[in-house]
């Protein structure tokens, strides 16, 4: 997999509860790249609980959501914002899992609106979560001029996410 270099990671300003580095009460979502699917490798704790040591059901929908924006970043090279979001919670997520991992992938698209395909695994890959993310894309110029958008680009070196150190 190819990390995914997050284009406003210095930005003045740059607050995002999902994937902004520097957010000390934030996900910090890093993205990798794997074929044509985005993939994060994520580990819970329990400042994000619901229920005890349960992840809330709010956070995954956030988490997400956040690597659907992803997708429409590297496969659209435009931003967009969340038109529709469907979740379904088949297994609870425990906060004391080392990682969870969420993989996404482009669906159906029509004109500028695009779904986004989500799931969530616990660490003994068993599916938990399912999305469905449709995505309303913005043209280049408006992403531009609304997101400092530019161009969203991998790093050359293959890494596993999953990889201790």
């Amino acid at each position: 997999m190819k990390r995914i270099i997050n284009p406003w990671k210095d930005l003045e300003g740059y607050h995002c509860f999902g994937c902004a580095p520097h957010n000390p009460s934030g996900l910090k979502m890093e993205f990798y790249e794997d074929g044509e699917d985005v993939v994060c490798v994520w580990h819970p704790h329990s400042d994000y609980q619901g229920w005890v040591n349960t992840l809330h059901g709010g956070v995954q929908a956030t988490l997400a959501d956040e690597i659907s924006s992803w997708v429409v970043f590297r496969r659209f090279q435009t931003a967009g914002v969340t038109s529709k979001m469907e979740i379904r919670y088949l297994k609870s997520i425990l906060t004391t899992e080392d990682h969870i991992v969420l993989r996404a992938s482009v669906g159906e698209r029509r004109r500028n609106l695009v779904d986004i395909h989500v799931e969530i695994r616990n660490s003994s890959d068993e599916l938990c979560t399912k999305a469905t993310c449709t995505y309303f894309t913005f043209p280049e110029e408006k992403a531009r001029a609304m997101f400092q958008f530019h161009r969203c680009e991998t790093e050359d070196a293959d890494v596993d996410p999953l990889a201790k150190g």
